[in-house]
């Protein structure tokens, strides 16, 4: 069973989706961890105000990435159906919010890792999660 799954990812039907969901993935990620920076380093937020404010810029970036190429033959179109899908996400990756802070906090505060490689940290281990929701329900 993990064989196959595995293989779907490499191989099967969702494979394409997965890899362009990894691009738009890494290329927010890397936004994402900018803006974070300049919110901490530059603005002087906390970093979990400053990765709060990042994320949710990011949320509305990668939908529309998403949307465009990852997803495009199950593309939301028209308005309605368009801000419909971008609630939807907004939902599925709020939901990963609290995924993403906690382990940053934890990173950061028991185990004294800087905030960024924390941060990078809490975004890949949140990206499956987004991925699986995204794909059954944003897009489903």
């Amino acid at each position: 069973m993990i064989r196959a799954v595995l293989r779907d990812l490499t191989s099967g039907p969702i494979a394409v989706q997965m890899r362009r969901f990894v691009v738009v993935g890494a290329s927010t990620a890397a936004i994402q961890m900018g803006l974070l920076w300049l919110f901490v380093d530059t603005a002087g937020l906390n970093y979990l105000i400053g990765a709060t404010i990042a994320i949710e810029i990011t949320i509305v970036l990668s939908y529309v990435l998403n949307n465009a190429w990852t997803f495009q033959a199950s593309q939301n179109t028209g308005t309605s159906e368009y801000l419909g899908g971008l609630l939807k996400t907004n939902l599925v990756r709020g939901t990963a919010i609290p995924i993403q802070l906690g382990v940053l906090y934890a990173l950061v505060e028991w185990a004294s890792i800087m905030y960024l490689v924390a941060n990078a940290v809490a975004i890949f281990l949140s990206g499956l999660y987004r991925f699986v929701l995204d794909r059954h329900w944003t897009w489903g």
